[in-house]
C-alpha cells in the first residue's frame, strides 16, 4: 500500500530548502526500507520543471493523473519541515475509500473574513475548511483525475495567487460540487518532540530556522520605505518598536527631514506603486553603503518586524548567492506570470542578488509601477528564484488562523488598520529577553489581539 503513495514535498531551489527537502525524502525512503516494503515515489517540486509556477501545484494536476493516475492512489504533500511516520500516514490513508474523491488535512478556517481571502464566506467564514500544508495534505487519484480534467476544459483564471492553501481548497470545493476538506485528526503541526504527538502521522519540526550563530547587527541593513504624510503616524510607532534592533537603519522619503532623520531620494511620492523609489533604494544600497554589508532589507513604514528573529533566519542563507526572500505571491502563472515577493511583509535581498538584478537592464516600467511585481518580473527573467519563507506576513496576526500562526515564531506583520500596532509588535514580534523602552517587562496575550 506504500507505494500507492506518491509524497510530492513542496521543495524550494534555494540551497538550504533544497538540501533540507532532499534529506526528508531520504527519511521517507529509509523508513520504506526499515519496514521492508517497496519503495514509494518521492517528487521534488522545484525539480519538476516544466512549470514556472509549480509552486501552486494546481497546473501540475494533469501530469500526475498522466503518470500516476492507473497505478496509485494517494498524492500526499507535505512542506520540508513536515515530519512524517511511514507507517502510521499508511495506516491512516487505510481508512477512507481510495475509490472516492477525497481531499484530506488538517483543517484551518478564518474566524472572520479577510482580505487575504478576499472577504470569502463573509457571512461566516468559519464554515469553509482548508488545509495547513505544514500537516501535510493528500488528494485521492480519482479526485486528482477530476481535477485534471478540469483543468484541460477551464484553464485556471485566477491572475493572483496569493494564499494558496485557501485557493487550492477553493477550486477543489468548486461552489459546493466538489469536496470540502475532510479534516484528519492524524495530520498534525504539534512539535515533533511533545508529548501529544502519539496518535499523530505527521507533527512539524520547525519554527524558525537558525543554522549557527544570527547574522551580526551590522551585517543587516534596513531602508524603510516612508513619506511626508506618514512621518508623524507610522515613523514614532518604529522608533518605539523594532528601531532599536537594526544597527544599520535609514529612512526613505519624499522629504528630508531632520528630526527622524529621512532621506529624500529625489523621487516624488506616489499613490499606488513605488518602484522609482525601490530602485533608488537598492542603487543606494549598493554605492553607498559598505561592501561587506550583506543583507538588505526593504520595509514600508506600516511593517512590523523583527530585525532580531531575522537575523537568526539569515543564518540558513549564503549571501553569496542571490536570494529575494520573503512572503512569496505568484502573478498569471496558469499563463506563463512569474512569482515576487509581496512588499509589506519585508523583502530581504543579498547583495549578490542587488548587483545581479542592477547590472541587468531590467528597470520599471513606470515610476509608480508595483515595485514588488516589477522586481519579480525581473529576477524570473534573470532565473533567480524567489524564496519563500510564511514567517513574513503581508497582513496582520488576525488576518491568520490562530492554529496556522501556532507553529510560527513570525518574522514580520502589516498595516495598522483597527490594531495598536505597539501592542502587536510586543504581543508576537519583541524578543522575549527584552524589555519595553521604559524598561517594563512587556507581555501580552496573543489571544486578546
Amino acid at each position: 500500500e506504500l507505494k500507492g503513495i506518491v509524497f510530492v514535498i513542496q521543495s524550494q531551489s534555494n540551497s538550504f530548502h533544497s538540501k533540507r527537502a532532499e534529506d526528508l525524502k531520504r527519511d521517507i525512503l529509509k523508513q520504506a526500507v526499515d519496514l521492508g516494503k517497496e519503495l514509494p515515489t518521492v517528487l521534488l517540486i522545484h525539480q519538476i520543471d516544466r512549470h514556472e509556477g509549480a509552486w501552486t501545484i494546481l497546473p501540475l494536476m494533469t501530469d500526475f493523473s498522466v503518470t500516476y493516475g492507473r497505478n496509485s492512489s494517494w498524492i500526499f504533500f507535505c512542506e520540508e519541515d513536515t515530519r512524517i511516520q511511514v507507517l502510521k500516514l499508511v495506516e491512516t490513508l487505510r481508512r477512507f475509500d481510495k475509490s472516492k474523491e477525497w481531499f484530506l488535512g488538517k483543517a484551518l478556517y478564518d474566524e472572520e473574513s479577510t482580505i487575504i481571502h478576499h472577504y470569502a464566506f463573509a457571512e461566516n467564514p468559519t464554515v469553509f475548511k482548508f488545509p495547513d500544508f505544514a500537516a501535510g495534505w493528500a488528494l485521492s487519484i480519482p479526485l486528482v483525475n477530476k481535477l485534471a480534467k478540469k483543468l484541460k476544459s477551464e484553464p485556471l483564471k485566477s491572475d493572483f495567487t496569493i494564499d494558496l492553501k485557501h485557493e487550492i481548497a477553493l477550486y477543489i470545493w468548486q461552489k459546493g460540487e466538489g469536496p470540502h476538506l475532510t479534516p484528519v485528526p492524524e495530520f498534525c503541526t504539534d512539535d515533533v518532540n511533545s508529548y501529544k504527538v502519539d496518535h499523530c502521522a505527521t507533527t512539524f519540526s520547525n519554527f524558525l530556522p537558525l543554522c549557527g550563530e544570527p547574522v551580526n547587527k551590522e551585517d543587516v541593513f534596513v531602508a524603510v520605505k516612508t513619506c511626508r504624510k506618514f512621518h508623524g503616524d507610522r515613523i514614532p510607532v518604529v522608533k518605539r518598536t523594532w528601531e532599536r534592533e537594526a544597527a544599520l537603519i535609514e529612512y526613505y522619503s519624499d522629504y528630508a527631514d531632520i528630526s527622524i532623520p529621512t532621506i529624500d531620494l529625489g523621487i516624488p511620492n506616489t499613490d499606488r506603486g513605488h518602484c522609482g523609489k525601490t530602485f533608488a533604494i537598492l542603487e543606494r544600497f549598493l554605492n553607498h553603503t559598505s561592501p561587506r554589508t550583506p543583507w538588505l532589507v526593504v520595509v514600508d513604514d506600516d511593517t512590523l518586524i523583527s530585525i532580531f528573529r531575522l537575523r537568526k533566519l539569515l543564518s540558513c542563507y549564503d549571501p553569496n548567492e542571490p536570494v529575494f526572500l520573503g512572503e512569496r505571491y505568484g502573478y498569471g502563472l496558469g499563463t506563463g506570470g512569474y512569482s515576487y515577493i509581496t512588499g509589506g511583509g519585508g523583502m530581504v535581498f543579498s547583495r549578490a542578488a542587488v548587483q545581479k538584478l542592477l547590472a541587468s537592464k531590467c528597470r520599471c516600467y513606470s515610476m509608480d509601477a508595483p515595485d514588488d511585481m516589477v522586481l519579480g518580473m525581473c529576477f524570473s527573467g534573470l532565473g533567480i528564484p524567489i524564496t519563500h519563507s510564511p514567517l513574513f506576513h503581508q497582513a496582520r496576526p488576525m488576518d491568520y488562523p490562530k492554529d496556522y500562526l501556532s507553529h510560527q515564531i513570525p518574522v514580520s506583520f502589516h498595516k495598522h488598520w483597527n490594531i495598536d500596532p505597539v501592542k502587536v509588535y510586543f504581543t508576537w514580534l519583541a524578543p522575549n529577553t527584552e524589555e519595553s523602552p521604559n524598561g517594563k517587562k512587556v507581555e501580552y496575550n496573543r489571544e486578546d489581539l
